[in-house]
C-alpha cells in the first residue's frame, strides 16, 4: 500500500507538469477561449471539429445546452428539439458569460486536450488521497495534506471556468498560475512528509532564509512572466501574429524588470551555493537549480533575440515551475542533511 501511495504521489506531481506545459501550450497557441464554454466545449462533451457542427440547419435534432455560432453570436438551446424550415429565437438564448463567438478547430482540441489532462490529474489526486487513508492514525499529515490537494485540484478547476468566463482576464490567469504552484508545493510535502528518515535540522538559520528568499523570488519572477505573456498577447492583436520582429519593439517595464530580475535570482542562488559549501552541505540538487536558471536565461535571450521560435514559450514556462519545484524540494530538504547528501 505505501509503494502505490508513493507511486501516486509521484505520478501526480508528473501529470500537474504535464497540465502546465499543455497550458502553456494553450496559451502560445492563443487556445485559452478554443471552448467558450466549462466544463463542455461549445455544448458538447467531445468537441466539435468542423463548423457546420456550430451552424443551425433545418430539421436538425438539437440538444438542451448546445451551441450554435448565429449571426457572430454564440447561441444556447434551452432545450432538446428539431429545428423547423426557420430559426425561431424563442429555442435559443444568448451565452452571456462573454462575447467571444469564434471557432477554431485547432484552437478548440488544443484546449480541450488540456482539460482531458487535468480530469486525468483530478483522478490521480482521488487515488491518492484513497491510499492516503493508511497513513491517518500514525501521520495523519499525510492524509491531510492528501485530502486537501483533492480541494485545490477542484478549486483549480473551478479557476479554469473563471478563466474561461473572463475571456482570459490576466489576473485570473495568474491566479490560475498561483494555484499550480500550490498544487505541486503540497505534493511535494506530501512525498517528504511519507520519507522514511531521521530529520536533522540546518542550524544555519541564513542559509534558510536566503533558499526561502530565492523560493518566492521565483514565485515573483513567474507572477511577472504571466504579465508579460499578457503584453505580447496585446501585441498579437494589435500586430498581428506573423510580425513577430515588431512585437518588442518598444520594451515595456514588465518586460526590463523580468529580464533583470532573472539575474537577481541568478546571484541569490549563487549565494545559496557558497552559503551550503560553509557548512559543508554538498547538495547537488543546487546545482540542479543554477543549471536550470541557466537555461531559462538562454531561453529568454532566444526568444528576445530570434523573435519567439516554436515552443520556446511553454517550455520556458515548464522550466519555472520545474525550478519553484527542485527549490522546493531544496528547502524542504535542509532538514534531512542525510537525504540530501545521498
Amino acid at each position: 500500500m505505501k509503494k502505490r501511495f508513493n507511486f501516486w504521489t509521484k505520478t501526480s506531481i508528473l501529470i500537474v507538469y504535464l497540465v502546465i506545459a499543455t497550458g502553456g501550450i494553450v496559451r502560445m497557441t492563443g487556445s485559452g477561449m478554443g471552448c467558450p464554454d466549462w466544463p463542455k466545449c461549445f455544448g458538447y462533451y467531445i468537441p466539435p471539429t468542423n463548423i457546420a457542427e456550430l451552424t443551425w440547419v433545418s430539421e436538425k435534432i438539437f440538444e438542451k445546452g448546445q451551441m450554435i455560432i448565429y449571426n457572430d453570436e454564440l447561441k444556447m438551446s434551452k432545450k432538446d428539439f428539431t429545428s423547423g424550415s426557420d430559426f425561431n429565437p424563442k429555442n435559443w438564448q444568448d451565452y452571456t458569460k462573454h462575447d467571444y463567438s469564434v471557432f477554431n478547430p485547432l484552437h478548440t482540441w488544443v484546449e480541450f486536450i488540456n482539460r482531458l489532462i487535468g480530469v486525468v490529474c483530478g483522478i490521480s489526486v482521488l487515488i491518492l488521497g484513497f491510499y492516503s487513508i493508511q497513513f491517518y492514525k500514525n501521520k495523519p499529515i499525510i492524509t491531510l495534506l492528501s485530502l486537501l490537494t483533492i480541494i485545490t485540484v477542484g478549486f483549480q478547476a473551478w479557476l479554469g471556468k473563471i478563466v474561461v468566463d473572463s475571456n482570459l482576464s490576466p489576473y485570473s490567469i495568474t491566479i490560475h498560475m498561483l494555484m499550480a504552484l500550490l498544487i505541486i508545493s503540497i505534493l511535494i510535502f506530501i512525498h517528504f512528509q511519507n520519507g522514511n528518515y531521521k530529520k536533522n535540522n540546518v542550524k544555519n538559520l541564513a542559509l534558510k532564509n536566503i533558499v526561502l528568499l530565492s523560493l518566492i523570488f521565483t514565485i515573483i519572477q513567474i507572477v511577472i512572466g504571466t504579465q508579460v505573456r499578457e503584453f505580447i498577447d496585446q501585441q498579437i492583436i494589435m500586430i498581428g501574429e506573423t510580425k513577430k520582429n515588431l512585437w518588442l519593439l518598444v520594451l515595456p517595464s514588465i518586460f526590463l524588470t523580468h529580464r533583470s530580475f532573472s539575474l537577481l535570482i541568478l546571484t541569490v542562488n549563487f549565494f545559496v551555493i557558497y552559503l551550503s559549501r560553509k557548512i559543508n552541505l554538498n547538495s547537488k540538487i543546487i546545482f540542479w537549480i543554477i543549471g536550470i536558471i541557466a537555461i531559462e536565461i538562454i531561453l529568454g535571450v532566444a526568444m528576445y533575440y530570434l523573435h519567439f521560435p516554436f515552443s520556446s514559450q511553454p517550455l520556458h514556462l515548464l522550466l519555472a515551475t520545474i525550478l519553484f519545484g527542485v527549490q522546493f524540494f531544496f528547502y524542504v530538504s535542509i532538514r534531512n542533511l542525510n537525504k540530501i547528501n545521498k
